[in-house]
């Protein structure tokens, strides 16, 4: 999971303009460029996130209108739930912290701290993923007209996002090195 990070981070490092790169040479300013680099890579990590998520919870939107469609009102209610859960989950990712802490904050975020934010937020893209892979398998089971299964295959996203918000919420603690 080291190389997404050290991928993301270099990315960034690499678009700094001539003039960012000799101020950064200024005694103080390197470590607060360096903090703003790493929030910078973690922000575009979570953005790439954000936008499998909202694909996905497109997706969703587009198999309730046709369960909805095709009147297979038995898993409507699950499939609201579902459609609600993921928007929930969409806009967690979308406005979590990216590391910063007020002057007078008694916990203050370190480098380590933000490497380890950054380290995570790449794992949550296996959970995404999954979920994904599971979107996929729905989608194609109602394309292929195949109903039998229907509250099946709800149940397996509704499990797969259960499980990226629960390793979700703890991002906190991750970051504080808290676990």
């Amino acid at each position: 999971m080291s190389d997404k990070k050290d991928d993301v981070y270099s990315e960034v490092k690499g678009q700094m303009r001539l003039s960012e790169r000799i101020v950064a040479f200024i005694p103080g300013f390197r470590g607060y460029k360096e903090k703003e680099l790493r929030r910078e890579s973690d922000r575009l990590l979570r953005n790439h996130l954000y936008l499998k998520l909202s694909a996905a919870k497109t997706d969703l939107k587009i198999l309730s209108q046709k369960l909805s469609d095709r009147r297979y009102f038995d898993v409507l209610t699950d499939m609201d739930r579902l459609v609600a859960k993921t928007d929930r989950v969409v806009e967690k990712v979308n406005h979590a912290s990216y590391g910063y802490t007020g002057f007078f904050d008694a916990v203050k975020v370190k480098e380590e701290a933000l490497d380890r934010m950054i380290n995570f937020d790449s794992t949550l893209m296996e959970g995404i993923d999954a979920l994904i892979a599971e979107v996929d398998a729905f989608k194609s089971e109602l394309t292929s007209g195949e109903t039998k299964n229907l509250k099946t295959l709800i149940q397996n996203v509704t499990s797969k996002l259960d499980s990226l918000e629960s390793t979700f919420d703890k991002r906190e603690e991750v970051i504080l090195g808290v676990t």
